[in-house]
């Protein structure tokens, strides 16, 4: 009976102790749980769940990597386009070159005088045409020589009074000794699909006019 008695109190003893024990833990896990959720429920403090990790293979985009988009198809040019960039088109003869230092003018150029043949935009026939070219495209490979005949679609001169061929090498065609319109491959591969330039190698300067003058009035 005696055993028995001091077992009971032994029991009653750790009961009485270990009961401040869970009343605090339990009231710990209470203040960390409020204490979580008010943190989830500020914007300040709210720290946002990473995304799954990126498994090689699986389609999924790595973290702050997006997926390439589709390749954009090349931009189509064909003589709609130069046409309706230019300010000036006429075919003629190369008649004069001469370099323009910058101490005459804002930057370095080239100008090159040209005789009219015939006009499509911008000139009369028989005029002398005069260009600025800035030194840079002519050491870049658009050069002239004196006699060349060659057919032009240049941009309305810039604010320093500067001009190009529309499209660079697009615009600018040769003349060949059968006084056609000779078309480079590189004026083929960029005209392949339009339907005046496209699949020729040579087009008579009559064709090729008409159907720049009727782009031109549908302006």
């Amino acid at each position: 009976m005696q055993a028995r008695s001091g077992g009971c109190l032994l029991v009653i003893v750790l009961l009485v102790l270990a009961a401040p024990l869970a009343m605090r833990c339990q009231t710990d896990l209470t203040e960390n749980d409020r204490s979580e959720r008010n943190a989830g429920d500020s914007p300040m403090l709210w720290s946002p769940r990473l995304p799954p990790p990126y498994f090689p293979g699986s389609g999924r985009s790595p973290v702050g990597i997006f997926p390439r988009p589709f390749p954009v198809p090349p931009v189509r040019i064909g003589l709609p386009q130069i046409t309706r960039a230019a300010g000036t088109i006429f075919s003629g003869s190369v008649t004069a070159i001469a370099s323009v230092p910058s101490s005459t003018s804002q930057v370095e150029t080239v100008s090159i005088s040209f005789h009219v043949d015939r006009a499509i935009r911008g000139v009369i026939p028989g005029q002398t045409v005069t260009i600025f070219q800035w030194i840079g495209l002519w050491s870049g490979g658009q050069r002239y020589r004196v006699g060349e005949h060659v057919v032009l679609f240049l941009y309305p001169p810039s604010k320093l009074g500067l001009t190009s061929c529309v499209g660079g090498p697009l615009g600018r065609f040769s003349i060949d000794s059968l006084n056609q319109i000779a078309l480079s491959e590189q004026h083929m591969a960029a005209f392949g699909a339009d339907p005046v330039l496209g699949g020729k190698s040579h087009i008579s300067f009559h064709d090729f006019a008409r159907a720049a003058r009727r782009l031109i009035e549908e302006e």
